[in-house]
């Protein structure tokens, strides 16, 4: 990481950061088009699992900016950004075609890279980011638990 007392205009995002988020939303292209859709997209299709491991990657890129000294209320953003990608890409058919469309890492780096090295970071950052983590976490086990209530209720209505 660069020396703090240097300009933020000189800071450059983390090329990992830069790979994910492309893995994750800009990998591959539809043929004949620029559309672009990454793993976050492929992987999502898989039910109940595939957003819940994308996200879990995403995460990175949160973390990545606290390392990168973004303000809080833009990791905020990037938080939110996350949250509407798991919430809305877990509901069946429809949030698998939002993955496709909703490219929630590009938006956060969009985020990082804007606001590079504006805040002085530290331990009440790290803090920060965890909360929000784990906030997001209970997100996905709050879903997780209403589509698992979902299928049984759906099951023994089958089997009543």
């Amino acid at each position: 990481m660069p020396p703090r007392d240097q300009p933020a205009s000189n800071l450059v995002v983390s090329k990992e950061l830069e790979t994910l988020a492309h893995s994750l939303d800009g990998l591959f292209r539809v043929p004949g088009t620029d559309w672009r859709f990454g793993l976050d997209a492929l992987v999502g299709l898989i039910p109940g699992v595939g957003d819940a491991v994308t996200s879990v990657a995403s995460f990175t890129i949160l973390l990545g900016a606290v390392r990168h000294r973004v303000p809080k209320i833009v990791i905020l953003r990037m938080a939110m950004n996350l949250a509407i990608d798991y919430v809305v890409g877990s509901i069946p058919f429809l949030g698998d075609a939002f993955d496709f469309v909703w490219k929630a890492n590009q938006k956060n780096m969009t985020l990082l890279r804007a606001h590079v090295g504006q805040s002085r970071g530290g331990a009440g950052d790290y803090a920060f980011v965890i909360g929000i983590v784990v906030a997001l976490v209970g997100v996905l086990i709050g879903c997780a638990a209403v589509a698992l209530w979902l299928l049984t209720t759906f099951w023994q209505t089958l089997t009543s």
